[in-house]
């Protein structure tokens, strides 16, 4: 077995993304401007919006917070996103989710440019992934084409099942895969049989949330593990269910570790696997700097067809 290193690939990409920004600077005069809309404090969120941040300053991209608290409404956030659609220094908008009750997530999503749509979640940007003709992906998915590519391992003719249908990762990472010629099969938490589907794959995508959710009973030998799940365990009992005892020092230090949704007895079986943490996380941030760099220079370009 060998594990994929998403951090390694991270890294890489990184690099490229920090490269291009100074290209855009020196030879544009542009810098890639991120806008970041957050409703509420939800502590998942605030960590992740903080990551985002400082990796987007680490790379010379402008990110710009813009907070609301819980008690804010769709239409204020509509007006904010209409602001920004509007504003040619701002290439990139991203709404954290979730986002609290009783803001309509749809109606927020579906106001924000599609050419400014740097999570792809827009239905016009999901549907021209779905007809293979997408020029933004979903952050998540893109990273876990971005970690296979690196590693060299072929989707082509391989039966990939992917446990999750979220339009965040499952769906259009389902229509991702079937672009590059796999044999796909969405499975949720409804489906049949799992078990003896999930035996039949050669490539395996969880992103159910759910620690263990798939067990070592239910991996062919010698498939690829790609572990999208991200779990907080902070209790003994989880902690023996579905983490290796050698977490157990930083369970008892931390008070809590992170484990994905795939059950690590499972990766003996695996010839490749993202590990948690580690894996699939790194890329995710990772791809939302790369997707904000795409859409300025893609900005720019109209711009200039334009004239």
């Amino acid at each position: 077995m060998a594990i994929l290193d998403g951090k390694l690939v991270a890294e890489k990409i990184q690099e490229d993304v920090r490269l291009e920004v100074e290209q855009l600077k020196v030879g544009k005069g542009v810098v890639p401007g991120l806008a970041v809309i957050m409703a509420g404090d939800d502590p998942a969120s605030r960590s992740y919006v903080s990551s985002k941040n400082r990796l987007a300053e680490k790379l010379g991209i402008r990110s710009e917070l813009i907070k609301f608290p819980a008690t804010a409404t769709t239409d204020e956030i509509a007006r904010v996103i209409d602001e920004k659609n509007g504003d040619p220094l701002t290439h990139a908008i991203l709404v954290q989710m979730p986002l609290p009750q009783p803001i309509d997530p749809w109606q927020v999503i579906d106001r924000i440019d599609p050419g400014k749509d740097v999570d792809a979640f827009h239905p016009a940007n999901q549907g021209l992934i779905l007809q293979n003709r997408g020029i933004i992906f979903p952050c998540t998915p893109l990273g876990v084409l971005r970690i296979l590519d690196h590693y060299g391992i072929e989707t082509a003719g391989m039966n990939a099942v992917v446990v999750g249908r979220s339009f965040l990762v499952g769906k259009p990472l389902a229509a991702m895969l079937t672009n590059r010629h796999a044999t796909v099969t969405l499975c949720h938490s409804r489906t049949q049989g799992l078990p003896a589907i999930l035996r039949e794959a050669g490539l395996v995508v969880a992103a159910v949330g759910k620690p263990g959710f798939v067990t070592v009973d239910m991996v062919k030998p010698g498939a690829v593990l790609i572990d999208v799940g991200i779990n907080h365990i902070d209790k003994e009992p989880d902690f023996e269910k579905f983490c290796p005892r050698s977490l157990h020092d930083t369970f008892k230090k931390k008070g809590s570790v992170i484990t994905g949704d795939i059950h690590y007895q499972a990766f003996a079986k695996a010839a490749h696997y993202t590990p948690v943490p580690g894996g699939v996380g790194p890329l995710t941030v990772t791809m939302l700097m790369h997707n904000t760099v795409d859409l300025c220079k893609r900005s720019i370009s109209v711009t200039n067809d334009k004239k």
